[in-house]
């Protein structure tokens, strides 16, 4: 990665409003991705982590996701909590502003987009295991949508370095459509020779972020995020959203759609509630398809 900024990269100013420019349309429609620094502030990003860690909240519904490149080691691994419906606590709320859940759409060029699914991800240090090349939608392709409609925004919990896991992308890739993916130790994965040729057409592109930075991604973007062998833990919370008509055709794995009402942008910093997850759905790990 260049120390040069990257086109893909905006920065928020203090106080300044989130609005999508057409810039920064053009720039998700050529690369797949957005990032935004500071779209949230410290006030709001110290409320996420204290709903990440609080000892009555989210991580008791977690579960562990295996490192599909640890071998038989057992010794790496993912810890997450997934749920399907926002809810009204702090991770709710962030789901719902119009900065989150507007912007996708504008990017996403989607009249009306809903919630598909939010994940809490933990990779602790020294031993938090990689996420392996895939697309999103090489999962929820699987789980009963037509089309890749869908995006995700990440937002960092903590400081996200090329030593605790960072995000690596290749951008564009997104233009290639959906490819095949095989199932690797529970993971889902691009096919390595189709994979190998992506990389000799694209540069790969590391993605540090620190906390309240976020990254807009295109269902499609091929991308993966590697071990965390540093003493730093890597922590992250992460939104997807899918077209109001891309409804799964079953609910095996996500329920149908369901409308988003959204939040004015403040409601972050306005909510208190860290532990009522009431409507939440989580996920209980009996299947490999999220």
């Amino acid at each position: 990665m260049s120390g040069e900024k990257e086109e893909w990269d905006f920065d928020l100013r203090p106080g300044e409003q989130m609005k999508v420019t057409s810039e920064m349309k053009t720039m998700f429609d050529k690369h797949g991705l957005i990032v935004v620094r500071s779209l949230f502030d410290d006030e709001e990003n110290s409320k996420l982590r204290q709903a990440a860690e609080h000892k009555d909240g989210l991580t008791n519904h977690s579960f562990l996701q295996a490192d599909a490149n640890d071998g038989d080691s057992g010794l790496r691994s993912i810890e997450m909590v997934l749920w399907n419906h926002p809810g009204n606590d702090v991770t709710g709320m962030m789901a719902r502003v119009h900065k989150m859940a507007t912007s996708m759409e504008i990017f996403m060029g989607c009249k009306e987009m809903y919630h598909w699914h939010s994940k809490l991800i933990m990779k602790h240090a020294r031993s938090g295991g990689s996420h392996v090349w895939h697309q999103d939608y090489g999962y929820w392709y699987t789980g009963g949508v037509l089309y890749p409609d869908m995006g995700t925004v990440l937002v960092a919990i903590d400081k996200c370095t090329t030593e605790n896991g960072c995000l690596e992308v290749l951008p564009g890739s997104h233009k290639c459509g959906r490819v095949d993916h095989i199932n690797v130790g529970g993971q889902m994965t691009v096919d390595p020779k189709r994979l190998q040729l992506l990389k000799d057409h694209i540069k790969t592109y590391q993605v540090p972020l620190n906390p309240g930075d976020a990254i807009f991604t295109h269902a499609n973007l091929v991308h993966w995020a590697p071990q965390n062998n540093s003493d730093t833990r890597r922590w992250c919370y992460g939104i997807a959203y899918s077209d109001v008509q891309n409804s799964p055709y079953n609910d095996k794995f996500h329920p149908v759609y369901t409308p988003l009402i959204k939040v004015d942008d403040d409601a972050v910093r306005k909510c208190e509630n860290f532990t009522d997850f009431t409507g939440k759905d989580f996920y209980k790990r009996d299947y490999d398809s999220f």
